[in-house]
């Protein structure tokens, strides 16, 4: 595994995520990470150049080369190529030259310099995945921890060192941030009490966390409160993607039944029934979950909506690399590649969005019409 870069300070990630969705100035932030002698293009322009074969549907280093090689001179002025001859020639990055620097550049910086910043969203989801295609021999896959806001938007991503898990980087993905009234969520392995008093005493956020086997005791005693006398209930039916789902959202206040987990006020219970359309099969889940939040602040539909947001990570972000940028089938393995190319992903889905496309595949093939103006536009370059 390559070494461990150091995130941007508070106020490098604060000024970094002001704005549009990039800019030639916040890129400026990042240190060069190439050596002085031989250096010819600037590395701004390397790093804007990959970014928008990203947005063009550019899935690999060789991609983003062919992209650069046929960018015309206009577009390349845009990006700040490097300028050559008496007639001032743009020339663009090789591929080499890309995967170079894509492979060099500073995981925490790249990320947190282009996500959004999270400061008065309603709230944060944060989950793992790994880049299966990034495995190597005895080297692991690449496994990267997101951070993602309630309407689809990326805030930042830390790769997970090898021979540790997502519990150790939790707070150092979400430190740079001012995460003041976001309520946080999480799946079971975050549900750490030393997560909970990070979010709640230092940050000043809220947290909905669910909390299954991995911790025993206090699944054991979420599972044995008085659900059948619970009047606060939520009934929630949707048809969607071959399925018909209902869920039934119970809360209950615990602040006096001794549950022994910090800053506990609610408990929740999601049971989820689905029927498959096509089979008529049916499936049941019971899920439970613990918050901060009074129920004067999050009523049993508040605590389903928040956590189908944790749920929504998978399917607006990790699907979506998955499906629309083939992210398991990349074979980008060295260096600091896979979590940056996996970052550049999260860089395209944002500016889409932010450009109002919900279908990210949809919005890919509109700047595939026009990929060397309409990527330009979407990352606010020039």
């Amino acid at each position: 595994m390559p070494p461990v870069c150091h995130r941007l300070s508070d106020q490098f990630a604060r000024s970094g995520q002001r704005g549009g969705i990039v800019a030639v100035e916040r890129l400026r932030l990042l240190p060069d990470p190439r050596r002085r002698r031989g250096v010819r293009h600037p590395f701004v322009a390397v790093l804007l150049v990959a970014a928008s074969a990203v947005v063009a549907g550019a899935r690999s280093y060789a991609a983003m080369g062919q992209w650069a090689a046929n960018a015309p001179q206009h577009t390349l002025a845009r990006l700040g190529a490097r300028v050559v001859g008496a007639l001032s020639v743009r020339v663009a990055p090789s591929a080499a030259t890309i995967r170079r620097g894509i492979g060099l550049v500073c995981l925490g910086g790249l990320a947190d310099l282009t996500g959004t910043d999270p400061a008065g969203s309603d709230s944060i989801a944060v989950d793992g995945k790994a880049a299966r295609g990034s495995r190597h021999g005895t080297s692991p896959a690449a496994h990267l921890l997101a951070a993602m806001t309630g309407d689809g938007r990326t805030v930042t991503q830390l790769r997970v060192p090898d021979k540790t898990n997502e519990i150790t980087c939790f707070t150092a993905l979400l430190a740079p941030y001012d995460l003041t009234g976001v309520t946080v969520t999480a799946d079971a392995l975050h549900t750490q009490r030393a997560h909970v008093r990070f979010l709640v005493q230092e940050k000043k956020a809220h947290y909905l966390l669910v909390v299954k086997a991995n911790q025993p005791e206090l699944h054991r005693r979420l599972r044995s409160l008085p659900w059948k006398d619970v009047i606060a209930r939520r009934y929630d039916r949707e048809i969607g993607h071959g399925r018909r789902e209902t869920r039934v959202t119970s809360a209950l206040t615990v602040t006096d039944l001794g549950l022994d987990f910090p800053h506990a006020v609610q408990a929740a219970r999601i049971l989820r029934y689905r029927t498959d359309l096509a089979t008529g099969k049916c499936s049941r889940q019971t899920i439970y979950a613990i918050t901060d939040l009074a129920s004067q602040q999050a009523s049993p539909q508040r605590l389903g909506q928040l956590a189908r947001s944790q749920w929504a990570i998978e399917n607006r972000l990790h699907f979506v690399r998955d499906t629309t940028f083939r992210e398991d089938a990349s074979k980008v393995r060295t260096g600091h590649g896979p979590e940056n190319m996996a970052t550049l992903r999260n860089l395209a889905i944002n500016a889409l969005r932010a450009a109002g496309h919900r279908n990210i595949a949809a919005g890919l093939r509109h700047a595939s019409y026009e990929p060397f103006t309409r990527p330009l536009h979407l990352l606010g370059i020039g």
